[in-house]
């Protein structure tokens, strides 16, 4: 996968709160299922904030991170460093997912904001890797963008913030790409305070589909969980 996430990792968590959603259905969801005991798997863990949330909810089970994008995986790095309790359950595995060498067994998998980014015969060879490794009813939780095809995406506001004396505002929006594509464009824009303003452009690709897609590519069950969140299970 190209990397579309370093230029602007720095200001990832600004726009946690559009993901609060999603996340709160994954931690509702774990909490209640008190018999994983493998290792849970996160791919495209980001800052880290699935990686709390798995944490949090499945109390001593081994989470394995997988975040390939260098900026993203130092601020994982950070988060997970300043506790021991994390220190000793989260290994940060910084390969793509068609390198991923995998234990036989996994409870679990995250896949929050990361399976549009894969095309689908990558999408294929990720689910021959996983699904030999879980149990029945085990669960895939998987979060994509709120669009099947691709469409005109007009520009929104993205994050709206504020730090010290710093004002931090983003927008994005979308067009159709070549086949499957949305071409993704987000723009950053930092003022305030004794800097000059910056403004951050950003690109990326994003293949579209919806859940029942992915549980037809896949062979599994669907269940929506909010607009942008599901499950995938055996």
């Amino acid at each position: 996968m190209d990397d579309f996430y370093s230029p602007v990792a720095e200001f990832y968590d600004l726009v946690g709160r559009a993901h609060s959603a999603g996340e709160q259905a994954l931690r509702e969801r774990l909490s209640a299922m008190t018999h994983i005991h493998d290792p849970i798997l996160d791919i495209g863990a980001g800052t880290g904030r699935t990686v709390m949330t798995i944490a949090e909810s499945v109390p001593q089970v081994d989470i394995l991170a997988v975040e390939p994008a260098p900026a993203m995986r130092a601020v994982l790095t950070h988060a997970v460093a300043q506790c021991l309790e994390l220190r000793q359950r989260v290994t940060i595995i910084p390969d793509t997912v068609d390198q991923l060498q995998l234990p036989q067994r996994l409870g679990a998998v995250v896949a929050f904001g990361v399976l549009g980014h894969l095309t689908s015969s990558q999408r294929q060879g990720l689910w021959a890797l996983l699904l030999p490794r879980l149990a029945r009813g085990a669960p895939i939780f998987v979060e994509l963008l709120p669009v099947e095809k691709p469409v005109v995406l007009p520009r929104m506001m993205l994050a709206n913030e504020t730090i010290g004396q710093r004002h931090y505002q983003a927008t994005l929006e979308g067009e159709p790409g070549p086949d499957d594509t949305m071409l993704l464009t987000s723009c950053w824009t930092v003022s305030g305070g004794p800097c000059a303003t910056q403004v951050i452009r950003n690109r990326s690709i994003w293949h579209t589909f919806g859940l029942e897609d992915l549980a037809r590519e896949s062979g599994l069950h669907a269940q929506r969980l909010t607009p942008q969140a599901g499950v995938l299970y055996v």
